[in-house]
């Protein structure tokens, strides 16, 4: 259980951020899930610290890859969740990892289309009853979307018309009509050519996705990397983890 994870002190890891230690690359292993957040935060890093990084987009199996086979890199950013296995394993260094942040999924459908109103929860229930098609993904935030529509006493009725979408984003597979109606994390789904963003699942609905970002037992730059992670659950990087259509995690 995340529980029984030990705490992580921010005090300890803020000291790199000021560090006289002078530049140095860092490389953060990132998944699809929180990579628009992590990209919008290293310019304000980067600048504040002088340190460089390089943002490693790994998804599913490659990003899996990745930590089992130590490829060089000092942070991940993967769902929180992952966490506990990669601190069993070793994988993650205890004590050096922190939530960072957190999505819903929201609802886009193809550019031109009829839009159609999801603010409520009964409107969204209607809305997945009269889609033609509903597209969702298998992995991060994807799965919610059964337990939702179970929830809303509708998942017998349009499980024949739910397709999941794999080897692109959910949008993608809406602008080119593969779907009529797609649910991915917010900052996922949008903005992408081609579709409508409706926007995020009514008040009520929302399951959010968790993101963890945590020190690599393999971590070349660990000084640096410790500073990057202090700077990703700061205040400071809140309204940046906004920006990308993302939260901070619930307190």
């Amino acid at each position: 259980m995340l529980a029984r994870f030990s705490a992580f002190v921010p005090l300890a890891f803020a000291a790199g951020l000021a560090s006289g230690a002078g530049a140095a690359e860092v490389r953060i292993l990132a998944n699809q899930g929180a990579v628009s957040a992590v990209r919008d935060l290293v310019p304000a890093f980067e600048q504040k610290s002088g340190h460089k990084v390089v943002i490693d987009f790994r998804q599913g199996a490659a990003m899996n890859q990745a930590i089992e086979q130590n490829a060089p890199a000092d942070l991940v950013s993967a769902l929180l969740e992952s966490f506990e296995d990669m601190l069993k394993r070793g994988k993650v260094a205890q004590g050096a990892w922190a939530e960072w942040s957190r999505a819903g999924n929201g609802v886009a459908i193809k550019a031109g289309a009829p839009k159609i109103d999801i603010s409520t929860p009964e409107k969204f229930r209607q809305a997945m009853l009269d889609a033609r098609s509903i597209g969702h993904s298998s992995n991060g935030t994807g799965p919610f979307n059964t337990r939702l529509f179970q929830k809303l006493g509708i998942y017998e009725q349009i499980k024949g018309k739910i397709k999941i979408i794999e080897g692109k984003p959910v949008a993608v597979a809406g602008a080119e009509g593969e779907v009529e109606l797609g649910i991915q994390q917010t900052n996922v789904i949008q903005p992408v050519a081609g579709t409508q963003y409706m926007g995020p699942l009514p008040e009520g609905l929302i399951e959010y996705g968790r993101f963890g970002v945590g020190l690599l037992a393999v971590a070349k730059q660990p000084e640096a990397a410790r500073a990057l992670l202090a700077f990703m659950i700061s205040p400071e990087a809140a309204p940046l983890i906004r920006k990308s259509a993302m939260e901070v995690p619930a307190k």
